[in-house]
């Protein structure tokens, strides 16, 4: 699977179709080892692995005892890669996240001992219950892939993801999180109860030991898939769906915010990375309403006066991709 990013074009396109076939498959693969721990969470699985290959992270949002920890725990544990849990509190400090200088007697100078940041699968438990000034620690790592600690900026190790959990339902001892933070993550997941017949199939798996899961990626296979995903084809027209989608948003009457550059951007590149999930080296129409909800919704702001009628965003959202009518294939003259 290791693909040398200095080749030209044409090796390029004939690397991406030898590639496609195998991500479905493997897709498959990472669906059922995860299914070894948790019951009824393909989707959800299928969104991470999304977020994973576009390079981005996933704010995961579900009431409490629905194995929103487990999920993301065992998720890292078949990447191969390494991971840290962080438990957000409301007295957590910058500092707790990113790490920071202390002194050494023994070596007399100022060591830095890095902070729970420096993994490659971050898990921020209950990022919702921290205060802005330690969830503001988070952005430049979440965007930048880097870490800045007292003048000194350091790399983190890659791949670096951030699978955030929090409780929608819960408002007593939980902060808001930032708007400029909620843009940072590529997808919002909602996670709910699941379906009966996978509850029953969970009480019969944790009536016996749990199966161990198998370790199916390594670092440089998923930075691999991370650069082909730029490479998977999209018409000329789509790009231009994906941008009537943002500004149909902008003027949308139930919004005072809509889409941004950046969302249009990270539309892109989960449609891509869904189509390589599928086994496809192209993306179709299909595949940017698959996931427009979980990239546009946390990033839009519904109106107090929409609210008050029921209107959230994912019902604005839905709206958009009924009424936004896709182009058709070829070229058509850009509006300037």
């Amino acid at each position: 699977m290791s693909i040398d990013p200095s080749a030209n074009n044409t090796t390029t396109s004939e690397a991406l179709r030898d590639l496609a076939p195998q991500m479905r498959e493997l897709r498959e693969r990472v669906v059922a080892e995860i299914g070894k721990i948790v019951v009824g969470m393909s989707e959800v699985t299928h969104q991470f692995l999304i977020a994973l290959f576009a390079g981005g992270h996933v704010l995961l949002e579900g009431v409490p005892g629905v194995a929103k920890t487990t999920l993301s725990k065992t998720f890292a544990r078949v990447l191969g890669t390494q991971y840290q849990r962080l438990q957000f509190t409301p007295d957590l400090l910058p500092s707790d996240v990113t790490g920071t200088y202390i002194f050494d007697r023994k070596q007399n100078e100022f060591v830095l001992r890095k902070g729970p940041l420096f993994c490659q699968v971050l898990l921020a438990d209950e990022v919702n219950r921290a205060p802005a000034k330690t969830q503001s620690a988070l952005l430049e790592a979440m965007q930048e892939n880097q870490v800045t600690i007292e003048g000194t900026t350091l790399p983190l190790p890659q791949p670096f993801m951030v699978l955030a959990t929090q409780n929608p339902i819960e408002h007593e001892g939980v902060y808001r999180l930032p708007e400029a933070q909620l843009d940072r993550f590529l997808l919002r997941v909602e996670m709910g109860y699941p379906r009966r017949f996978d509850e029953i199939a969970m009480l019969r798996l944790h009536s016996h030991p749990t199966l161990a899961t198998e370790q199916l990626f390594t670092a440089e296979q998923i930075l691999d898939i991370q650069w082909q995903v730029a490479n998977v084809h999209g018409d000329d027209s789509l790009l231009e769906y994906i941008l009537d989608l943002a500004e149909a948003s902008r003027s949308h009457p139930d919004l005072s915010l809509g889409a941004s550059p950046r969302a249009a951007l990270c539309l892109l590149r989960c449609a891509r990375a869904r189509a390589l999930l599928d086994g496809r080296h192209y993306f179709t129409h299909e595949d940017v309403q698959a996931i427009a909800p979980g990239v546009l919704a946390h990033r839009l702001i519904v109106r107090p006066e929409a609210e008050v009628e029921g209107r959230g965003s994912r019902d604005v959202v839905r709206e958009l991709l009924d009424t936004v009518p896709v182009l058709e294939s070829g070229p058509r003259k850009i509006r300037r």
